[in-house]
């Protein structure tokens, strides 16, 4: 049985956020608390330890108390940038991922994740489909599988997954949601965006 000091959170936050004209999805706030503080205190109960994978307002983490860890690779490979930087800073035996634009997800996730993982892990599918990026994994598993993933040119996370024993893991009755629209951000009822902050 896991326990929060097996489980590192690792939050994607590293996203351009295109459809919202670059805003930083980390720093946006609903009910006065911005998203990837939502997250990293949701889950302060069951993962010992916390990291950001982020490429921009790296200071702006540091003051928070979080540790953000930028991509490494070069090229724009999209989310596995995000998996290889926290695979790659992860300290212990297990990773919970999260794209820090979630709108929602149930409380027993982590525990479901973990209860019906397969030897490297598990993932969420939710009533709008596969959510490949809200997922546990093993972590050196998953470094390998993102190294040769990276090398193969395969950038989509569903083949990475293929990579791995896996098991899909149904909610039944949720929708996890996205903040990637003006329309999202409205619905779900997030506050003046107000400054982005670089650095």
């Amino acid at each position: 049985m896991l326990t929060a000091s097996d489980i590192t959170l690792g939050i994607l936050a590293g996203g351009r956020a295109v459809r919202l004209g670059g805003l930083d999805k980390a720093w946006l706030e609903r009910d006065g608390m911005p998203q990837v503080l939502r997250w990293q205190r949701r889950f302060a109960g069951e993962a010992g330890r916390v990291l950001v994978s982020a490429n921009r307002a790296l200071e702006r983490y540091r003051q928070a108390g979080l540790t953000a860890v930028p991509d490494r690779a070069s090229a724009d490979i999209g989310p596995l940038a995000g998996l290889d930087s926290l695979a790659t800073a992860c300290v212990t035996p297990w990773l919970l991922t999260l794209p820090v634009d979630l709108v929602g997800i149930n409380e027993c996730l982590l525990r479901s994740l973990a209860a019906m993982s397969g030897a490297d892990g598990a993932y969420a599918i939710d009533d709008d489909g596969p959510q490949p990026l809200v997922a546990l994994w093993r972590v050196t598993a998953l470094r390998d599988a993102v190294a040769a993933a990276i090398e193969a040119g395969e950038r989509p996370v569903h083949r990475l997954q293929s990579r791995l024993d896996l098991v899909a893991v149904r909610f039944g009755g949720v929708r996890f949601g996205n903040l990637n629209t003006p329309g999202d951000l409205a619905a779900a009822g997030v506050a003046g965006q107000g400054p982005q902050q670089s650095g």
